[in-house]
């Protein structure tokens, strides 16, 4: 299992690479991000949250249903729009209303290489682009409304402060 790292490192900051070769090692990364998925009681994770730079997560698309998503590509279904209150497990004890596509295809390679296609609207479609967001180094408070983001201007340089303490310079290379 990882440690969840938190908001103020600089990794959650950093494009992650594609994955070049699913192997044995990348399908036991996934499997132990699913276990801290689980632990931490998040319905997604993804590989930088847990210091690792490559494009791919975890999430829960249905209540026994997880997918293991490498190198994906969203593409909106059309531009409709649906708001959800979203939190996330690098930044706990922040939650802020976001706006997301309501419906998505998902274009992503699985565990064992296979190219899957698969459409996803409403709560999943939200999961997985905040998700993917994160391969981008995207965060969802960088997609609030400035009232929302002043609002939570203090708890954010809280834990900014505390993840260098940790880290020492915020850097958080754990994999490369």
């Amino acid at each position: 299992m990882y440690e969840v790292i938190k908001y103020g490192n600089e990794i959650l900051r950093e494009k992650a690479v594609t994955v070049t070769d699913i192997n044995d090692d990348i399908r036991e990364t996934l499997n132990e991000m699913v276990k801290t998925m689980i632990e931490y009681n998040g319905v997604g994770l993804a590989a930088p949250q847990v210091g690792i730079n490559k494009r791919m997560f975890v999430c829960m698309v249905g209540e026994d249903t997880i997918k293991k998503i490498i190198n994906p590509t969203i593409i909106p279904e059309d531009y409709e729009t649906i708001e959800y209150e979203e939190g996330c497990l690098s930044i706990p004890g922040v939650y802020k209303n976001v706006k997301r596509f309501k419906k998505i295809t998902l274009l992503y390679q699985d565990e064992n290489g296979k190219n899957i296609k698969t459409h996803l609207e409403g709560f999943k479609a939200v999961v997985v682009q905040h998700e993917n967001d994160h391969l981008d180094g995207i965060l969802f408070v960088d997609k609030i409304s400035p009232v929302a983001k002043r609002m939570i201007k203090k708890k954010l340089a809280l834990l900014k402060k505390v993840a260098i303490k940790e880290d020492g310079d915020a850097s958080g290379e754990r994999f490369r």
